[in-house]
């Protein structure tokens, strides 16, 4: 019913950049959460960045001022834009979006290395 299609991942040096994107379609309510999830080798899953249809915002701390996540409700579209990128930001980025009541969709998932 929902799909959810992400791109930009990729392989980058130490501060450097990327832009993830993430393409929903389906039927998905005007009252909806999207955001980035990532996951390290060995480490649990953890909310990177999410924004709400009212466009309220929350960061997870280590990627203040340098992560910035935006979103175009009319195509239900999601963006991370990632900046001066560190090492321990190497994981699997995944896209998702939330909405009443309890529904939970998650995009395929894409590879993020940050290496010299």
């Amino acid at each position: 019913q929902v799909q959810l299609v992400e791109s930009g991942g990729g392989d980058v040096q130490p501060g450097g950049s990327l832009r993830l994107s993430c393409a929903a379609s389906g039927s998905i309510p005007s009252a909806n959460t999207m955001g980035w999830y990532r996951q390290a080798p060995g480490k649990q899953r953890e909310l990177v960045a999410a924004i709400d249809s009212g466009r309220s915002i929350n960061y997870l701390n280590s990627v203040k001022g340098r992560f910035t996540i935006s979103r175009d409700n009319a195509k239900n579209t999601v963006y991370l834009q990632m900046n001066s990128l560190k090492p321990e930001d190497t994981a699997v980025y995944y896209c998702n979006v939330k909405f009443w009541p309890k529904r939970d969709y998650w995009g395929q998932g894409t590879q993020v290395t940050v290496s010299s």
